[in-house]
């Protein structure tokens, strides 16, 4: 069956003195309803990580969201080692949130810290004929992007100009500043574009 690697959060318990890996069962479930098997990637990997793709040989990326740029050099490292790897072996890639801002600091972009965008939702104005994004979006995030890499393309704004959805020009990639899978109901428009990305493209 079609697989996916997932990256995934870092939870540090000092009482415990333990370091822990975490994935949101609703972004499992999201992938699952794709129709692809979801495989969650270890944060601890890093100097493992190609016997490890070796073996469960993915054929699909997504970085997921959570901790914020820098607070977990780890996670960090190791998904500069996805892309890489995607970008080698020609994987379609979605990056979700913090994984949008992963594409943008590993294409020399800049972020900026922006107001309005934790714990709310706000309009999408897609700027593109492609495939439908949804009007409507949920935020969770303290960085923005307001000027597009070099590499990528703008595919949707928010209200405040921000840019919330970015396409690389030459690969198959895509970030989304919101979270699909924080939906109460998984929205078609999503669901239909991450196949078309993710798993269409991959089987050409």
């Amino acid at each position: 069956m079609f697989r996916i690697a997932i990256s995934q959060n870092i939870q540090r318990n000092s009482k415990y003195q333990q370091t822990n890996d975490s994935l949101d069962q609703k972004l499992v479930n999201w992938i699952l309803a794709l129709g692809a098997i979801p495989v969650p990637t270890p944060n601890s990997l890093e100097s493992n990580l190609g016997l490890w793709l070796k073996s469960i040989k993915p054929q699909a990326i997504v970085l997921s969201g959570g901790n914020d740029l820098g607070n977990c050099p780890e996670r960090d490292a190791l998904e500069m080692k996805l892309i890489e790897y995607a970008r080698f072996s020609k994987l379609p890639l979605l990056g979700i949130c913090r994984g949008m801002q992963m594409l943008v600091k590993e294409a020399g972009g800049i972020l900026s810290e922006i107001d309005g965008h934790v714990a709310t939702r706000h309009t999408l104005f897609q700027k593109d004929n492609t495939l439908p994004l949804p009007k409507n979006v949920n935020s969770y995030h303290n960085w923005g992007l307001i000027q597009c890499p070099e590499n990528y393309s703008v595919l949707a704004t928010a209200n405040d100009g921000s840019i919330e959805a970015i396409c690389h020009k030459n690969l198959p990639w895509e970030g989304w500043m919101w979270h699909p899978e924080r939906e109460k109901l998984f929205t078609t428009c999503e669901i239909n574009r991450a196949k078309n990305l993710l798993i269409k493209i991959s089987n050409k």
